[in-house]
């Protein structure tokens, strides 16, 4: 069985029942490998993801550490293939007049990455980078329990694997705009942003972002470094992600799940009925 998409690798397993019977057949799991993201030919960090859009991944990356805002922030990106990396799993961004503070990027990559920081610490080192969202405007409870059917019918690779998070960027009309599959969370958010950076969308304070699973600290850091003011997800936030979204203005919601959600922050967003 051969798999032409990259974010697939074929698998042999024996199926089993609970008689005892097995039979061997061929399946699609998710495809996990590292990848290496450099800046100016200097590693900042190592993310396990699922191959394809990784020039994007790169990008909202570094979208998400505050190092770029614009798409004349990145003269290029490219992937690197060596010798000792046969599948070509690094990518290397030169900077088009962006200024990195390399001691900042670094220890702060490896802190989020080893839960070195924690709670208010948290918060306050991120809002020295990013300002509160901004975004007037309304839309229904009806609009918002529409996505999650939208988002399930574009997940092609989930569908196949079951082995996959999503991320969804809508308008606020309830389009989807662009979905992005990864096996982590947060590099399928890395892609939105990375795919807004290099159509100049920034600041998505127009949009809504939907996640497939649970909303962590991290997540609502990332939408709000693309300045996204409502983030909902088809499960449940961290009591951190909550505290953040509050002090961000941001909008979240949670257990998006049929007709109901729970809405833990900034509930003006959603229209309510007269």
């Amino acid at each position: 069985m051969s798999v032409e998409n990259p974010a697939m690798t074929a698998v042999q397993l024996h199926k089993v029942n609970t008689a005892g019977s097995t039979s061997e057949v061929c399946d699609v799991t998710a495809r996990e490998e590292p990848l290496e993201i450099r800046v100016e030919g200097r590693s900042v960090a190592v993310v396990m993801r699922t191959p394809g859009h990784d020039e994007e991944l790169a990008a909202g990356f570094l979208v998400s550490e505050g190092v770029v805002q614009r798409p004349r922030d990145i003269l290029e990106i490219s992937q690197c293939p060596s010798t000792n990396n046969k599948h070509g799993n690094i990518v290397d961004v030169l900077l088009g007049g962006a200024v990195v503070n390399w001691d900042s990027l670094t220890r702060h990559v490896f802190s989020a990455s080893s839960c070195g920081l924690c709670g208010k610490t948290s918060i306050e080192s991120v809002f020295q980078q990013f300002p509160a969202v901004k975004g007037d405007w309304q839309v229904t409870p009806k609009l918002i329990a529409s996505l999650p059917d939208k988002l399930r019918a574009a997940q092609e690779t989930f569908a196949k694997t079951g082995g996959l998070h999503a991320s969804g960027l809508f308008d606020l009309e309830g389009n989807l705009l662009v979905l992005r599959e990864d096996v982590g969370r947060h590099n399928a958010l890395d892609k939105i942003l990375g795919y807004a950076l290099q159509r100049d969308l920034l600041p998505l304070n127009r949009h809504i972002l939907l996640v497939s699973g649970r909303v962590s600290f991290e997540i609502i850091q990332k939408a709000l470094a693309g300045g996204i003011a409502l983030v909902a997800a088809i499960s449940a936030p961290s009591s951190l992600a909550v505290d953040f979204a509050q002090e961000a203005d941001q909008t979240l919601i949670g257990f998006l799940r049929g007709e109901t959600m729970n809405v833990y922050t900034h509930v003006q967003r959603v229209r309510m009925a007269p």
